[in-house]
């Protein structure tokens, strides 16, 4: 797939109206901040590609009603949709394991399985352009990555146990993802409370600054209020002891990042499982948005499915993560879905800046591929939210693939290098436009 050649004022002016469409609400509301996320997709090509989600999808449209290896199924399955190299992290999930994997749910949605995979298998292509990689060596990569989720797949399709398709752990991680579950391993919850608050009379509070905003009381009633909201959506195993939902403190935050821009958000400081100061929780209250996906895809059932885009989210989370963040949960703020997790010291993304040399970036793509099938295998007729997929994903992706072995790796890689040079591109004529004062509301 490539997009047609077209004038670099004609893509520019398609740009500027995907733009319009999913950013256009919240820049009017907040330009400052998309002037900081627009200046951070400035930097590269690949910065770009993770902050334009939106015009991957807009591409990607002629898609909607069929494309190779799917059907009536794998064209409805839960997929995490904004698939790229640098949304894989550690997480703790509810079993108190460091688990290595797919990362960041916001833009999680019910869709086409291949959709997720072009999108990972584009990223491969600019991050191997900028390790100044070959183009052979980029095909390469790509058909490691497919490689490795098809057995992946077949072998989760064919019934495969735990130990055979173990998750990645400090017991079975290698290399830069176990360097990652060793550096979230090293990290304290203690030292995440020190660099965010500080004790007052004997109680902890947020810190004031850095970021902060005090929150005026009518504010903080409706915060609190939301929050009251949130603990009707957790599992019951999550309330085994309620003192550990005390509020301590509340204050505002404001999402500057290139996912987050112009999103209004909210950090609460809660009791924790014991009163030891050291033993605090922090959460945040962010406001979900409309993921970049859903607007291509049409079917009434998904889209009727979700309360709002907070329980989307959360629920997408639940579905494609096994044993999720005990704290996650939902709610709502001045009729807004709201997603609610934990502000984690165990978080630690996939570094890529000292990962260069080709055979470890080979088998670290290997891994991604692993971490993808085991993703979208998790979330199907056994995850409880069957209504939606009441299907075993594994087996209906490995019966797709099978129908044809051999296109399957062509066709990722062909998608890389054209889709990579694509927007390549298109970094470079939204850079003109940025710097030439051509986005509207900047």
């Amino acid at each position: 797939m490539s997009v047609p050649q077209l004038s670099a004022e004609t893509r520019g002016e398609e740009i500027l109206a995907v733009f319009e469409t999913a950013f256009g609400e919240l820049l009017a509301a907040d330009p400052a901040a998309f002037r900081v996320k627009f200046r951070k997709m400035a930097a590269s090509a690949f910065a770009f590609y993770r902050g334009t989600a939106c015009l991957f999808y807009a591409d990607l449209e002629k898609e909607r009603h069929g494309g190779p290896y799917l059907d009536e199924r794998t064209g409805r399955v839960w997929i995490h949709g904004d698939l790229h190299a640098e949304n894989f992290g550690t997480y703790m999930d509810a079993n108190g394991r460091l688990i290595f994997n797919v990362n960041d749910f916001d833009e999680a949605y019910v869709g086409p399985f291949t959709w997720d995979l072009k999108r990972l298998a584009a990223s491969l292509a600019l991050i191997g352009y900028t390790k100044a990689l070959g183009d052979e060596q980029i095909t390469s990569l790509v058909r490691t990555f497919a490689t490795a989720y098809r057995e992946r797949i077949h072998a989760l399709a064919s019934g495969a146990k735990d130990d055979e398709v173990p998750p990645f752990t400090l017991d079975t991680a290698e290399g830069p993802l176990l360097g990652a579950l060793r550096d979230a391993r090293a990290r304290t919850r203690f030292a995440l409370l020190d660099s965010m608050t500080e004790i007052r009379d004997y109680e902890r509070r947020f810190t004031e600054g850095d970021g902060s905003i005090e929150l005026d009381a009518a504010t903080r009633y409706k915060v609190l209020a939301a929050f009251d909201g949130y603990l009707e959506t957790l599992p019951e195993e999550s309330l085994v002891r309620p003192d550990s939902y005390r509020v301590k403190d509340v204050v505002g935050r404001r999402g500057i990042g290139i996912g987050s821009a112009g999103l209004p958000s909210y950090n609460i400081l809660l009791e924790g499982h014991s009163d030891a100061l050291e033993n605090d929780v922090v959460i945040y209250i962010k406001q979900a948005q409309t993921p970049a996906v859903s607007r291509h895809i049409t079917d009434p059932a998904v889209r009727g499915y979700f309360e709002h885009e907070g329980h989307r989210t959360v629920i997408s989370q639940r579905a494609l993560q096994a044993a999720a963040d005990p704290w996650l949960g939902w709610t709502e703020l001045d009729g807004a879905g709201q997603l609610v997790a934990e502000v984690s010291p165990y978080a630690v993304d996939l570094d890529w800046s000292d990962i260069d040399d080709p055979d470890e970036i080979a088998a670290v793509v290997a891994d991604l591929g692993r971490a993808t099938a085991t993703m979208h295998a998790a979330a199907d007729d056994e995850s409880g939210h069957s209504e939606l997929v009441p299907f075993s994903t594994e087996r209906a992706i490995d019966a797709a693939i099978a129908a044809d072995e051999e296109g399957f790796g062509d066709l990722l890689v062909d998608f890389a290098h054209s889709y990579g040079a694509q927007a390549r591109a298109d970094h470079q004529i939204f850079v003109d436009l940025f710097r030439n004062g051509r986005i509207p509301g900047l």
